[in-house]
């Protein structure tokens, strides 16, 4: 009888994994840890598929003293808590490091555009809510198109009730979903500040405040589930 495999060895966590599951163990999910150290919540992933995190051990050991010695809960002053030790990197000369630019722009003219797909959506759309709060600062207006399943939307196809004005603005897919736009130049699209406010009552999550905006306005069923979603931004004129 041959012998038997022994399972191989499950590689050691490096330390910014280790802290993460302690603060997973203590209430916090990936995405309150993302918002903690201000970074998208992919990187959070990051600590255990390509052991990235280093720079933000300080601070997570900062957190995590904070939430189990002081009792200290609330998301925004672990944010304070975690600047206070976070670093920037810095190159061979001891200048700071490069970082890569934003998923979104917005050009001089206040044209931006931003868009997310399902792995982003299911995190809150964090690389969008830059574009939002950008948006809000310029005083700028914009619109968003939404990819749900068909079944999702209250209003048939074309309704001018669920988009006045730009029933054109529906493109419908084989997979049984609809692709709907909500605001335009041509009927003046919607207020970026207001929208920002929307995103940080719900926490940042631009999913959640986007999803919840199409429920108050009857335009999708409280259960449906944003697959698509992308943001557009212009200058009033």
């Amino acid at each position: 009888m041959p012998p038997r495999r022994r399972p191989a060895p499950q590689p050691q966590r490096n330390e910014a994994a280790q802290l993460a599951d302690q603060l997973q163990e203590a209430g916090y999910t990936k995405r309150d840890i993302a918002r903690i150290i201000d970074r998208d919540p992919s990187l959070v992933s990051q600590f255990y598929s390509k052991n990235k995190g280093a720079a933000f051990v300080t601070a997570l050991r900062e957190v995590l003293a904070a939430v189990e010695t002081a009792g200290i809960t609330d998301l925004p002053e672990l944010a304070a808590i975690a600047a206070r030790h976070t670093q920037r990197r810095t190159t061979a000369s001891g200048a700071r490091a490069r970082v890569r630019g934003k998923a979104v722009l917005i050009t001089p003219t206040g044209s931006g555009t931003g868009r997310v797909g399902a792995q982003a959506i299911s995190s809150g759309s964090a690389r969008l809510r830059p574009l939002i709060a950008e948006a809000a600062r310029r005083g700028l207006r914009l619109a968003f198109t939404v990819r749900l399943a068909k079944t999702a939307f209250v209003h048939p196809s074309g309704s001018r009730t669920d988009s006045p004005g730009i029933r054109r603005d529906v493109i419908q897919r084989a997979d049984h979903t609809e692709e709907r736009s909500y605001g335009s130049a041509q009927t003046g699209g919607f207020d970026a500040a207001d929208f920002a406010r929307r995103v940080n009552a719900a926490g940042g999550d631009v999913t959640a405040a986007v999803h919840q905006w199409l429920v108050e306005t009857g335009r999708i069923h409280p259960d449906a589930h944003i697959l698509h979603l992308e943001i557009r931004t212009w200058r009033p004129r």
